[in-house]
């Protein structure tokens, strides 16, 4: 629960310090826009797909799936994409707020950019549930590596702070690995952070980013598979 709602308890911390004086460029109005659209993101981009793989893979319901002539992370995909509309719904009210009370940019690039990097995100979200759902295939459970992953997530993608307000280095590293993408560039985005130029370099950089994930999420569930047939899945 707390990891759903972790960007109104920082918004609260937030808005209470930039009330004595801005931190960066942002203000109480910042931080709004800032967390109320993190909340949306997270809302429209997240996937649980590790946790199903590790179940199906334990009971060994899998094979069932893997009598079907359509790949099961295509099926999966499916799935949780049909999840989404009525994710996206509850996220109506929040949407109100930030666009009546925050900065929400009025660019129709941006715009069309932002909605371009909802999908990137869930790309790389999905596919890297994929990879670490299919650790299940070698280890007992792969929860624990999610776990891991959740962490560092929540760090360093701007979830629990703009990354933009990190030490200089920290920073550095922050904006060149894939959690940026999952989560702040989106946000940056629908904001009005970015320019146009940046913004496409970024879109640029996500969708690598998730051609990559794509690739690998393939592979390991491939080689996941084999083990699973050899040991009678």
């Amino acid at each position: 629960m707390l990891t759903t709602t972790m960007p109104l308890v920082s918004l609260s911390i937030w808005t209470a310090v930039a009330r004595e004086a801005p931190v960066g460029r942002y203000g109480p109005g910042e931080f709004v826009g800032y967390f109320l659209a993190a909340l949306i993101v997270r809302q429209c981009t997240g996937s649980w797909l590790v946790w199903q793989l590790n179940q199906e893979i334990r009971q060994g319901t899998l094979s069932q799936r893997l009598l079907k002539p359509i790949h099961p992370l295509w099926i999966y995909s499916a799935e949780n994409l049909a999840a989404l509309p009525l994710r996206a719904a509850l996220c109506l009210p929040v949407v109100v707020v930030a666009v009546v009370y925050a900065d929400i940019t009025r660019s129709g690039p941006l715009l069309a950019i932002f909605f371009a990097s909802l999908l990137g995100a869930w790309l790389i979200n999905f596919f890297t549930m994929a990879i670490i759902g299919s650790l299940a295939f070698f280890l007992e459970s792969s929860t624990s590596v999610f776990e891991l992953w959740l962490i560092t997530f929540m760090l360093l993608s701007g979830y629990v702070v703009p990354l933009e307000l990190f030490p200089g280095w920290v920073r550095g590293v922050a904006e060149a690995l894939p959690f940026r993408y999952t989560l702040g560039f989106p946000v940056e985005v629908v904001i009005g952070l970015m320019d146009l130029k940046s913004a496409l370099r970024g879109l640029a950089v996500q969708y690598t980013y998730a051609a990559a994930a794509a690739a690998t999420a393939i592979l390991v569930f491939r080689a996941g598979v084999r083990r699973f047939g050899a040991f009678g899945g």
